[in-house]
């Protein structure tokens, strides 16, 4: 584990692990209230092969927890400040879940020059339902939540049962009763982001609308979903849709049944990935 300060003073863990090459490293990004370590089956599947680099995000894992810059655009800043860091000018990257965000953020703030390919995985195009979005408009985002409903889920997990909240709220990530090894890894991880993170940006990631920067990227992308994730598939089909040239992957639930397919099922997950980013 190495770490490096951000230009605002946070203190962030990395793992770059793998042989250099010729081809450009693997950049992960976990999502909410998750940790690096979520990529463990990854690193461990990919990084002989190839350079992988893996990022606690601030407020999560090991890094550290600031009372500041819990917005997905200090996030993005927080990777773009990654890559330089490691003096990587080209990089296939990888999202999963709020990371996805992360990425649109980063392709909206500096654009694509240092992207070389793309993994989306399991996020909506706008998690929030606001009202001036038409019903259908809603349907195609994969909008999880009306504005009510993230209201009381954040004042929830801010509140005295808070740990009993998130624990809830990631749990129904499951299409399936998770294998209880798996879901006692993914329940420790969770425990590592504090309310006066999470709950922050919880509200600032579900606020995003990403529709619009989707046609803008112009870089081979892999929209993965998952058959029994709270995320629809079909908001992953529309994602694969508006940006050009997509494409679309979608774990049957007798492969992977939640929005965590890279550890329920890390062997397919590899394949597809690696696939992908194995095309010249």
């Amino acid at each position: 584990m190495s770490t490096f300060t951000t230009q605002d003073g946070v203190e962030l863990a990395y793992r770059d692990t793998g042989p250099a090459g010729d081809a450009p490293p693997l950049v992960m990004l976990h999502g909410w209230g998750q940790t690096q370590a979520m990529f463990r089956h990854q690193v461990e599947g990919l990084a002989p092969r190839r350079r992988v680099v893996t990022l606690d995000q601030r407020g999560h894992g090991v890094s550290e927890k600031p009372h500041h810059g819990y917005r997905i655009a200090r996030l993005a800043r927080d990777a773009h400040e990654l890559l330089d860091h490691l003096g990587i000018e080209r990089a296939d990257v990888l999202g999963w879940s709020m990371g996805v965000s992360v990425w649109w953020s980063v392709v909206d703030q500096y654009g694509t020059g240092r992207i070389r390919r793309f993994v989306a995985v399991d996020q909506p195009a706008a998690v929030a339902a606001v009202p001036w979005m038409s019903p259908q408009a809603q349907a195609d985002s994969g909008a999880i939540f009306d504005v009510a409903a993230l209201l009381s889920l954040c004042e929830a997990l801010h509140g005295p049962e808070g740990a009993k909240a998130t624990e809830d709220f990631v749990r129904g990530m499951f299409g399936d009763e998770p294998d209880p090894e798996l879901w006692a890894f993914v329940e420790e991880q969770i425990r590592l982001t504090p309310p006066h993170a999470g709950v922050p940006l919880l509200w600032d990631h579900c606020a995003q609308d990403w529709r619009d920067v989707l046609p803008r990227l112009d870089r081979p992308t892999l929209v993965i979903g998952c058959e029994g994730s709270h995320v629809d598939p079909a908001s992953q089909r529309y994602i694969a849709e508006n940006v050009p040239g997509a494409e679309l992957h979608v774990f049957p639930r007798e492969v992977a049944s939640s929005h965590f397919p890279f550890l329920q099922n890390p062997a397919a997950f590899n394949d597809v990935v690696e696939a992908f980013l194995d095309r010249a």
